[in-house]
């Protein structure tokens, strides 16, 4: 006499198949939660490294925010005088132009040449626009 095999007779092969695929599930499974925990952690370290370097940009612009850039077109060392070509003089509201300002000291000339571009820092003294910081 034949022996057939049903799942309801040999209660012992379903559980294995079961065993099997659960086994065989919960290894892929504990392997793309590995590789998403490892995306999430990597994400949160880029975001972090990305918001201490927009930190690091917003402290820089602040430190040069007052600074604006130009090219020196004359140096008058005698009468403390420096004419520049510049871009806007955003706390100033003044538009880009070539125009001749004040040093604070003539010192400040010393190490300039014509040609040179510079950042400067100008302010407006009752009227007479004068150089207190050239980098």
């Amino acid at each position: 006499m034949k022996r057939v095999l049903n799942w309801q007779q040999n209660t012992s092969i379903l559980p294995l198949f079961l065993k099997e695929t659960v086994l065989k599930t919960s290894k892929i499974i504990a392997t793309i939660a590995t590789f998403a925990f490892a995306s999430i952690l990597s994400v949160g370290v880029a975001a972090t490294a990305a918001t201490d370097n927009n930190v690091s940009i917003k402290k820089a612009a602040t430190q040069t925010a007052d600074m604006t850039s130009g090219q020196v077109r004359k140096i008058d060392k005698e009468t403390g005088k420096l004419t520049l070509k510049h871009e806007r003089i955003a706390s100033l509201n003044m538009p880009p132009m070539t125009m001749v300002f004040r040093v604070k000291e003539k010192s400040m000339l010393n190490a300039l040449q014509i040609g040179d571009t510079i950042l400067f820092k100008a302010v407006d003294t009752n009227g007479v626009l004068t150089i207190t910081e050239i980098k």
